[in-house]
């Protein structure tokens, strides 16, 4: 292992660190539960209200609500120190992830891929990509920010603005492409969706946050140190609970996880260098830029495979397709980082030879006033 993979590895908590590992042993437990105890899983996909299943949601509740708790929306009030930064990721993050991933989804899976693919199945994957693409990550960040230096502050007000746009955003955007992928959206079920897994869980983590701040701030640590094996250990369960259901299509066609990953790969790359190259062109700091573009390319997968399961079910294509995310989401991201890292030099190259022209620029400015 490289000096860079191993300070990368090192920053991750033990959990998040080997996460891939994690979701391929949840692939094996999940297909062979599934196998042995099929009534067992036939009993926890009744459990639904309104085409919510009830245990995916108190699990997704469980791992969304202590990412929740580092993001502090005081934040929003330095959103203007930072705006073309702040600027880049809005555009990346809304404007270009949602529609190049429907545009990617579309050309690989009814088109590239789809011979090898269920016939049955190939809206659900791309409806499953979409979801993916269009909630930015809020938790991951933070660590992907730290591996790269990147400033603080940014990073907080950036994840706070994009939970924010995120509440009114989702819906729509996810409604739109879906429309125009002529699947059909169950809107009830759509926005229900975005009240039970963004608007209360960041009403809920927003409350504890400020519970636990009345008692200073080692509180807030100890509680998200506490519960970061907790909201992991949820999303693990369920990815078991997926699997267990989704293991006859897997065993029957193995290569469908290797091609979904394709359009996701793509994507995550191509955000990342979009966000990363539009900062360098408008002169934001390197420390801005670096988890601008790793913002630009990471995915909320919880938010993702929990509104997969409750549009489409546990069964659905849509739902394997999110959990590909999950599947990919740490090595990839690592692997940005690595770059961004390595690339640094040349980022910074940029300012230092700007900075003489901005120099020589404002003195001439100077001397036609005179």
């Amino acid at each position: 292992m490289s000096s860079d993979a191993a300070a990368d590895a090192a920053a991750l908590g033990f959990f998040a660190r080997y996460l891939s590992l994690w979701v391929v042993l949840c692939i094996v437990a999940g297909i062979a539960l599934g196998h042995v105890f099929p009534s067992a899983f036939e009993r926890l996909a009744a459990l639904e209200l309104q085409h919510i299943n009830l245990p995916v949601a108190i699990l997704v509740w469980l791992m969304i609500v202590p990412m929740l708790l580092k993001v502090d929306f005081a934040q929003l009030r330095q959103v203007r120190e930072q705006v073309r930064g702040i600027g880049v990721t809005l555009f990346v993050n809304w404007a270009i992830k949602p529609f190049s991933m429907a545009l990617l989804g579309g050309l690989f899976v009814r088109h590239v891929f789809a011979s090898w693919l269920p016939a049955d199945q190939l809206d659900a994957y791309v409806a499953g990509l979409v979801l993916l693409a269009a909630a930015p990550c809020t938790a991951m960040v933070f660590v992907w920010s730290r591996l790269c230096g990147g400033e603080p502050n940014f990073t907080l007000s950036q994840v706070a603005l994009n939970d924010a746009v995120m509440i009114v955003a989702f819906a729509p955007i996810v409604a739109l492409l879906l429309g125009v992928a002529s699947i059909q959206v169950p809107w009830g079920t759509l926005l229900l969706s975005v009240l039970l897994y963004i608007v209360v869980p960041v009403v809920a983590a927003q409350m504890w946050r400020r519970r636990l701040l009345r008692d200073g701030p080692a509180s807030l640590e100890r509680v998200l140190v506490r519960s970061e094996p907790w909201s992991t250990a949820a999303l693990l369960a369920t990815l078991v609970l997926l699997f267990g259901f989704q293991g006859e299509a897997i065993l029957a066609q193995p290569m469908i996880i290797v091609l979904l990953a394709v359009p996701i790969l793509i994507q995550v790359y191509l955000n990342a260098a979009i966000a990363y190259g539009l900062c360098r062109r408008l002169k934001v700091p390197f420390r801005v830029a670096g988890p601008a573009a790793l913002i630009g390319a990471s995915n909320f997968f919880e938010l993702a495979v929990a509104a997969a399961i409750s549009l489409f079910g546990l069964r659905s294509g849509a739902a394997l397709a999110t959990v590909v995310g999950v599947l990919v989401e740490v090595p990839v991201m690592l692997s940005i980082v690595h770059l961004v890292n390595r690339s640094r030099r040349w980022y910074e190259a940029s300012e230092t030879t700007a900075a003489p022209a901005a120099i020589a620029g404002r003195a001439e400015r100077a001397a036609r006033r005179e």
